[in-house]
């Protein structure tokens, strides 16, 4: 069994998620399958039906959660000691081309939200980036070609 790297704040939002979905969702869709069972002929009743899709989405979702939770490998950033970017470092890079600095974290996969700046560890642009310091000049592929960036700043918060 793998672990799955991810920051506190990472494993603290599946454990509310989970948290969310065992005692507030899982109940809820309980008691909608009841009522749409007292409705009569479950054949022809789209609600049952319904809600009965919805509790195996919210079972399959309650069990990755508890497995990734399981297999968290919790990775605090402010206790790395090194100049490399690796898992949990907050970057900043210059776009060479458009002179723009972007600020990213790396996370990991379920932590990744790119409108937030959380990269994960497994795109693209994570992987190209990892074991590169401060200065260097990094080629990225991305669909629509290749971008060059500056690594201007490594820290780990």
């Amino acid at each position: 069994m793998s672990s799955v790297p991810m920051t506190l704040t990472g494993k603290k939002k599946l454990e509310e998620e989970l948290k969310q979905l065992k005692f507030t969702e899982r109940p809820k869709v309980i008691q909608e399958i009841a009522e749409a069972r007292s409705h009569g002929d479950l054949s022809e009743n789209a609600e049952y039906d319904a809600a009965r899709e919805k509790q195996g989405f919210i079972e399959g979702r309650i069990k990755d959660l508890e497995d990734k939770i399981a297999r968290a490998q919790v990775v605090d950033p402010s206790q790395i000691k090194t100049d490399r970017i690796v898992f949990g470092a907050s970057i900043q890079v210059k776009d060479l081309e458009t002179d723009e600095v972007k600020h990213y974290q790396i996370v990991g996969v379920d932590e990744s939200n790119v409108k937030e700046g959380k990269l994960s560890i497994e795109s693209p642009i994570a992987r190209q980036l990892l074991n590169k310091k401060e200065g260097d000049i990094v080629t990225i592929r991305v669909p629509k070609g290749e971008l060059e960036y500056e690594v201007i700043s490594v820290r780990y918060e």
